[in-house]
């Protein structure tokens, strides 16, 4: 059931399809709602077997595709589940974001064959009261990495059906997260997908389930050349004032000094990604990114291209702590912390801020650019 309140007036309810859910997807599923207006706030309740099971939740629809607005984004990864730290989701809650991102180690497992240890540690993730309100709130979009994946900065190659767990790990993470799409379908799996929050363009990449040996240099890819493909059609086709790519390891050089886990691991592919940007001159290209336990701020200096910013989160809840580096333009570890992305394209010249939150509702750093900063001189 799902009651729209417009302009102060609660019009009338919308009674979904019913859908039926099943042990072999985990009694998850996807109910479908049309008719919906841009920018407007909808209350809704699930039913089950006709009795009304739950409160009264309420969300914000996105803005009209391609108009341009005013928003904000949440973001962030390291997200285990932590008792003492799970106040961060009460935190991000109170700032009336539109959309939540998650961008990978959402959960800890390390066991990618044993699906009933992935299965009770997302139970465990969703089960906790201030996550669960906030997700019941806000729209979310999640990628993987490492950790809710396979196991440590791991890697098992580019074929889609080896090891012959990769499907079955991917659907437990279908059932916990609904995403916009998933991959290119059935020949070209995985967590990959993009969506338009207004005429802001988010392009969320799937770094681990093509990912090969990063110590063998000849062909060795993080992405894969399906969803690469993919990649640059879609930042080649987008409509977006702002193209935010977002990525479960970081692209900056030096964020893990010696280790071939981030794109550090991937330096050809990173640098065809970056000169496609540069040659088929796209403008408005930001990055964010997650698996460091901290959250920062890079700086991507280009030949003859405008600079790429990269914004870093990923200590939401974990007590492990990465120091931070020199070579960022700031960095913060003292305490638990998530990324805010504010968005204004109504401007004359669009900005996007973003802001190191600490778990206590501290604004730590905030670093505006504008679009002007992200476009080729002629």
């Amino acid at each position: 059931e799902l009651s729209p309140v417009l302009q102060g007036r609660r019009s009338k309810s919308i009674l979904s399809e019913t859908v039926l859910t099943s042990e072999q997807d985990d009694f998850t599923a996807t109910v479908e709602v049309g008719s919906l207006k841009a920018d407007q706030v909808y209350r809704y309740r699930l039913i089950l077997d006709g009795q009304k099971l739950s409160d009264l939740f309420q969300f914000r629809t996105f803005p009209k595709q391609y108009r341009s607005s005013v928003f904000k984004v949440a973001f962030g990864g390291g997200a285990a589940y932590t008792p003492e730290f799970e106040r961060v989701f009460t935190t991000i809650k109170s700032h009336h974001t539109i959309a939540f991102l998650q961008l990978g180690d959402n959960i800890y497992v390390d066991q990618p064959e044993k699906r009933a240890i992935q299965r009770y540690c997302y139970y465990r993730r969703q089960s906790s009261i201030p996550y669960r309100s906030l997700v019941s709130s806000v729209s979310t979009a999640s990628i993987w990495d490492d950790h809710d994946f396979g196991g440590d900065d791991c890697w098992y190659g580019d074929d889609p059906d080896s090891p012959d767990w990769k499907r079955t790990i991917l659907k437990t993470f279908q059932e916990n997260w609904n995403n916009h799409s998933y991959g290119g379908g059935s020949e070209t799996p995985g967590c990959y997908h993009d969506f338009y929050i207004g005429d802001v363009h988010f392009i969320m990449l799937d770094c681990r389930y093509y990912r090969s040996n990063p110590n063998v240099p000849e062909g060795r890819t993080m992405l894969g050349n399906s969803q690469k493909q993919w990649l640059f059609n879609t930042l080649k086709r987008s409509k977006g004032t702002f193209k935010i790519i977002a990525s479960s390891v970081p692209f900056a050089s030096g964020v893990k000094p010696g280790s071939r886990d981030p794109w550090d691991g991937y330096p050809e592919e990173r640098e065809a990604i970056f000169s496609y940007i540069q040659q088929k001159r796209i403008e408005g290209v930001a990055l964010i990114a997650a698996d460091r336990h901290r959250s920062d701020i890079w700086k991507i200096e280009r030949p003859d291209a405008y600079p790429l910013y990269e914004f870093m989160s990923s200590r939401l809840t974990n007590i492990h702590i990465h120091k931070v580096m020199e070579k960022s333009l700031f960095g913060y570890n003292a305490k638990r912390s998530f990324g805010l992305l504010s968005f204004d394209t109504t401007l004359k010249d669009p900005s996007l801020t973003y802001h190191i939150q600490s778990i206590d509702d501290e604004s730590i750093y905030r670093y505006t650019l504008r679009l002007s900063e992200l476009q080729f001189e002629d």
